[in-house]
């Protein structure tokens, strides 16, 4: 058994996973999250706001003193879409290698989804291959098509924060949703031509937004991963929601029992991107998977040690 740990820091958040990865499986010490934001502004100036670096930063900080608590090594720390968008991002790696030791690595959108896909088909019940997974970020999708192994990877650049920040900033008026629904629409025309995801017999979604909505869907009182997990979620109540999340004030959206404040301001991009896709490819239901890219990652890093 070896005690790992993986930080991946998006355009909307950076998470933590320390925990026990056998040949067995994987086993949480700690996961968590914060909201730290990032990706703001990038999308419109191209580097990383220095306020967003301090908030992560100061996250990163609090995660370096329980990965030493825990005794976890070895650390691998990945960025993604924010990151990989920022002419800055040396100001990025000078911090994370101060902070954890290591050096950050700003993964490409096709590794991204690699991860991605391990982290969450290991395990999982209920898989019927072939899988498309898909993983909504802050700034980017990732689609991912396996089976045995990943056989198509394609990143496009939608994201609840990018889009938020692009159209719906000012307003969620049908003139705005319009103009999102059109980049998403012109993102999915690409992974249409490029990814057969007419083959997929199992479709599974992950991250933030898809677990915010699955916990909508389900009624539940309060957050809850394990029963997010393996839910089933009909596409039909993924339509429901997500007009109603975007017909929502902010306040309305906050008062939600399972939504993470930091997601308030940009579910309702969300929604529509994954509405978008079951629309799109006609899924009549999707698979949550709570685990994902920081479940790829703890393999991966047993995978390097065991060798």
């Amino acid at each position: 058994m070896t005690r790992v740990a993986a930080i991946d820091c998006g355009t909307n958040s950076v998470r933590l996973l320390i925990a026990d990865v056998a040949d067995g499986g994987l086993t949480d010490v700690e996961r968590r999250l914060e909201i730290v934001r990032l990706g703001q502004g990038v999308d419109r100036t191209g580097r990383l706001a220095p306020e967003a670096l301090e908030r992560t930063f100061g996250a990163m900080r609090g995660y370096a003193k329980l990965i030493k608590e825990h005794g976890a090594s070895p650390v691998r720390v990945v960025a993604t879409s924010a990151t990989r968008d920022a002419a800055n991002r040396a100001d990025f790696v000078t911090g994370v290698r101060e902070i954890f030791g290591v050096e950050p690595e700003v993964v490409t959108g096709a590794e991204e989804a690699r991860l991605s896909f391990v982290g969450a088909t290991t395990g999982l019940t209920g898989v019927e291959p072939p899988v498309l997974v898909f993983d909504i970020g802050g700034g980017s999708t990732e689609f991912v098509l396996g089976a045995e192994t990943v056989e198509n990877v394609l990143s496009v650049d939608i994201g609840c924060v990018r889009l938020t920040e692009r159209h719906l900033a000012s307003g969620v008026t049908p003139r705005a949703v319009a103009a999102a629904s059109a980049d998403i629409d012109a993102a999915l025309d690409r992974v249409a031509a490029e990814v057969p995801v007419e083959r997929a017999r199992t479709v599974i979604g992950l991250a933030g937004t898809v677990t915010t909505i699955a916990g909508i869907a389900l009624d539940a009182p309060a957050y809850d991963p394990e029963r997010n997990h393996g839910a089933r979620i009909e596409a039909a109540r993924v339509h429901e929601i997500s007009r109603r999340l975007l017909a929502m004030s902010h306040d309305e959206r906050a008062a939600i029992p399972v939504m993470h404040p930091g997601r308030v301001d940009v579910i309702g991009a969300g929604g529509l991107i994954l509405d978008h896709i079951l629309a799109r490819f006609g899924f009549s239901e999707l698979l949550v998977s709570e685990h994902d890219i920081l479940d790829g990652l703890a393999y991966s890093l047993y995978e390097s040690s065991s060798r």
